[in-house]
């Protein structure tokens, strides 16, 4: 009865039952109120066209992956250094920071296709996209990381006479890892977002080139089917960072909360 017990309460076996309650209460709702397939197929059609379709939409989530991976690596290794510079300068933060929240503002749909124009129909305006949505969170929440060390902790180890570079090794870099990977999380999900922005306007490869030529086609169990993949590829992401954090931060307190949680 305890392990059943335990078993019901995993953190992993929560959200796969959450899925299957949705799954069935959109089925029930799709019978109900006899709602045609031409407008939102069943999950059961959904997951038969995936099977009919796996080998395409494999060969197509290669080129997203590309872009996510590249849009996010670029977020986080020009985010960091540009959060780092607006954390400890207030020079450089009044000039730059503001540039940063107003890039924000701009839609990056109106800018994908500039991209377009300026380097072709390959990876690297996908890429661009993917880095845009991501580099926002990365700026924001690194910056509030490094801010938020205390200063009399900073002060008590300058009394004992540690250098510039070992500060930040010690005390300022792990004070500010959980907010970087807190905006990692956040980050790559926002690239896979870009990727597919990038892909509906000049791509002749990926999901996102799969769901303008599905619904161009009125073809909606394809569509389903490709948001399916998109939502596993950004979740199996999302995990990975966090399978990261656990092992670069096990000291931290959202951490401890975890394990205590499962004992």
């Amino acid at each position: 009865m305890s392990t059943l017990k335990k078993t019901l309460n995993s953190q992993w076996l929560r959200p796969v039952l959450l899925i299957v309650i949705l799954l069935v209460a959109w089925d029930l709702v799709i019978r109900i109120f006899k709602i045609p397939p031409y407008l939102v197929p069943t999950p059961v059609a959904i997951f038969e066209e995936i099977g009919r379709q796996w080998p395409m939409l494999l060969q197509e989530s290669a080129p997203t992956l590309y872009a996510t991976l590249g849009g996010f690596a670029l977020s986080v290794l020009i985010g960091v250094p540009i959060a780092m510079l607006v954390a400890y300068s207030p020079l450089i933060e009044s000039y730059l920071y503001p540039l940063v929240v107003f890039s924000q503002s701009i839609p990056k749909v109106a800018i994908a296709p500039l991209f377009v124009v300026w380097f072709g129909f390959g990876l690297f305006p996908r890429i661009l996209v993917a880095f845009l949505l991501g580099f926002f969170p990365v700026v924001v929440s690194t910056v509030l990381g490094f801010k938020s060390v205390e200063k009399d902790l900073i002060d008590l180890a300058r009394s004992m006479g540690s250098s510039p570079l070992k500060l930040f090794f010690k005390i300022s870099l792990p004070h500010a890892l959980p907010s970087i990977f807190s905006a990692m999380k956040v980050s790559i999900t926002l690239a896979v977002v870009g990727a597919v922005v990038g892909e509906f306007v000049g791509a002749g490869s990926g999901l996102g080139y799969v769901l303008q030529r599905a619904n161009g086609n009125f073809d909606q169990p394809l569509i389903f089917s490709a948001l399916v993949v998109l939502s596993v590829i950004g979740a199996l992401l999302f995990v990975v960072i966090d399978m990261l954090e656990r092992f670069a931060i096990p000291w931290h307190s959202s951490q401890r909360s975890r394990h205590q949680a499962r004992a």
